[in-house]
């Protein structure tokens, strides 16, 4: 499964920086629990893959409106902000039977 998503960097309300990444994706059964267990993953992949991630979020339309799902700092500024252009692809393996 191949996922476009932003990875950004911003300053946050400190003034320091954040290294945020937004997945365009969401699970097929839309629940809390498997958003969280697919934001999980896919921060895991792109950690994995080099990428500083200190928040994550998921992306998605729902009823015609862009949906978040994530870190609630981070969603509450995209919210404000909207939604990013997709900077990269990250492409899902398979799930681990360990996992």
């Amino acid at each position: 499964m191949k996922v476009n998503f932003a990875h950004l960097r911003d300053k946050n309300t400190e003034g320091g920086w954040i290294d945020y990444v937004v997945f365009d994706a969401h699970a097929d059964s839309n629940t809390n629990a498997d958003n969280g267990l697919l934001l999980h993953k896919l921060t895991k992949q792109a950690r994995a893959n080099g990428l500083k991630v200190d928040q994550s979020a998921l992306a998605y339309r729902h009823e015609g409106k862009v949906v978040y799902f994530g870190v609630e700092a981070l969603v509450k500024y995209l919210v404000k902000v909207g939604l990013p252009g997709w900077t990269h692809t990250l492409d899902l393996s398979e799930p681990d039977a360990a996992e």
